[in-house]
């Protein structure tokens, strides 16, 4: 034995080398998985490493500023400097081929809005709340006017770590905003402070009842033990994947995770695609109906829109009746927090423009549009666009990777692998202690007061007081050249319902803002 361990020692470090080398070509001949590696040993290892950290390279060192995708450099950098409070400003003009495709232009007044004395935004320059109140048509006993046009979207805490749930939570109540739980469930990080939309799908997580379907007690006692609970929105369908189910491995089932979803640990949990508590457009009225009676709170649904056939028979039914949802949440083909399968996230479903413009037309047309809230909610979480967005008829925005990348996500698009390197997606306990919740909420607090200014800002240089006033031909959109660029009218046929608006003073004076009942 001693022979054997002097004569292991006596060899040179570089002779190690070569045997380790050696060992893996060996592997790399042998094994029958990977072509690359057993046609070329050893070699072919390099082409994976640099497979795997090609998108980082790309996205430091080779796409510039305006090229990638699904958010570019320029706009990624806009998000993170408005977050920290740093000069979000760009120098020598834009940089920006503004006679690209769907470029937007905003039309500036000759004199732009000039703020009265002791006007709202004199005192607080991001104060914009929203133009309407949700549930104030069908007269629930708590209607509720968000006091903030921009809001989180649905994201559930176990596609979110607790630590950036937890941010997000105390960022919207910094920010006067309301945080949209996601279909996960209310956990204890929805309970910072911050108004919060209980938000439900096919899963009915937190309001489950054993046989997997939905338990109107337990939606009663959610609602009754926690008041800051605004809201509920029914989820239809989600940008990422509409008309897909899910399912959630019993391996990622903690103890919490099933205490706040109401499910078993240790078993796989089946979202299926379609409600188990209605199954057509009649039921799922008498449903939202049950629902904001049992709590009295404002209802509504949320879906990425397609086909418009029971689109129009909702429609037709709210106009005979009077019943139907108080908001609805538009979701756009573009979005995405959740993982989906690319034929799904590139392919079903409309982009928000086109699924937007679709829906609001046909509700116009049935003059339903002023006793709705409409929330628009797809890559909207810039000012420019949110301007266009409301002069195509939204009266609030909600923003999900927006809201990610404020309290620091990277954009390295390994959300569905556990493994994202902000802590933000991930339930890694390590990879989650990089996450200061007292730093990032005052982060997201500050994206948000900086976006309501800078559309606050662009409001007044068009001539409005509020971005509800926003006409659709306030806005242009290239179609190829100025000489084929169109007003939003044009491109989408429809005008815009006028929203009751009596001034920013008659919005701080109202009796539902936030919530206040």
């Amino acid at each position: 034995m001693n022979t054997v361990l002097i004569f292991l020692s006596n060899i040179s470090w570089w002779v190690w080398i070569i045997i380790v080398l050696l060992i893996i070509a060996l592997r790399d001949i042998i094994q029958k998985k990977h072509t690359i590696s057993h046609n070329f040993p050893i070699a072919g290892h390099i082409r994976y490493i640099f497979e795997s950290i090609g998108p980082e390279m790309r996205q430091y060192f080779v796409a510039n500023n305006r090229e990638e995708l699904p958010f570019n450099r320029i706009e990624r950098s806009w998000i993170y400097a408005s977050a920290k409070k740093e000069n979000n400003y760009e120098g020598f003009g834009t940089n920006r081929d503004i006679h690209q495709h769907q470029h937007i232009f905003i039309n500036n007044a000759m004199m732009p809005y000039t703020l009265p004395d002791n006007h709202p935004n004199k005192i607080d320059k991001s104060f914009l709340p929203c133009a309407k109140v949700m549930g104030e048509f069908s007269k629930r006993k708590r209607p509720y006017r968000p006091a903030s046009i921009i809001n989180v979207s649905a994201m559930s805490f176990g596609s979110l770590s607790a630590k950036a749930v937890e941010s997000l939570n105390k960022g919207v109540e910094m920010a006067g905003a309301y945080h949209n739980t996601g279909e996960g469930g209310l956990s204890p990080y929805h309970s910072n402070g911050g108004d919060v939309v209980f938000h439900f799908g096919t899963g009915y997580f937190g309001v489950r009842a054993e046989d997997g379907g939905f338990s109107m007690k337990k939606m009663i006692k959610l609602v009754k033990n926690n008041p800051f609970i605004r809201a509920i929105e029914v989820k239809l369908s989600q940008g990422a994947k509409p008309g897909k189910g899910g399912v959630l491995p019993g391996s990622k089932i903690t103890k919490e995770i099933a205490n706040i979803r109401g499910v078993e640990i240790g078993k796989d949990v089946l979202s299926p695609p379609n409600h188990k508590a209605f199954s057509n457009v009649p039921e799922m009225i008498d449903f939202i109906e049950a629902i904001a009676e049992a709590t009295g709170l404002p209802v509504g649904i949320k879906a990425a829109i397609g086909k418009l056939e029971q689109w129009e028979e909702l429609a037709n039914i709210m106009q005979k009746t009077g019943k139907g949802p108080d908001f609805i949440t538009v979701d756009g083909g573009e979005g995405g927090t959740g993982a989906a399968p690319p034929s799904f996230a590139d392919h079903v479903s409309l982009p928000w423009t086109y699924g937007f413009s679709d829906l609001y037309k046909l509700f116009k047309e049935k003059g339903l549009t002023k006793r709705i809230v409409f929330i628009g909610s797809g890559k909207l979480g810039f000012p420019a666009k949110a301007a266009m967005a409301f002069a195509m008829g939204v009266d609030c925005i909600n923003v999900a990777r927006e809201a990610m990348m404020s309290i620091g996500c990277i954009q390295a698009q390994v959300c569905h692998t556990n493994r994202c390197p902000a802590g933000v997606a991930t339930q890694n306990k390590w990879l989650q202690n990089g996450i200061d919740p007292t730093l990032k909420s005052a982060r997201l607090a500050q994206y948000f007061k900086t976006f309501r200014k800078e559309l606050i800002e662009i409001t007044h240089a068009a001539g409005y007081e509020h971005p509800c006033q926003f006409k659709m031909d306030d806005i242009e959109m290239n179609v190829d050249d100025h000489s084929l660029s169109k007003g939003l009218s044009r491109m989408f046929h429809y005008e815009k319902t006028s929203v009751s608006f009596k001034g920013m003073q008659n919005l701080k004076g109202c009796l539902h803002l936030g919530g206040n009942c």
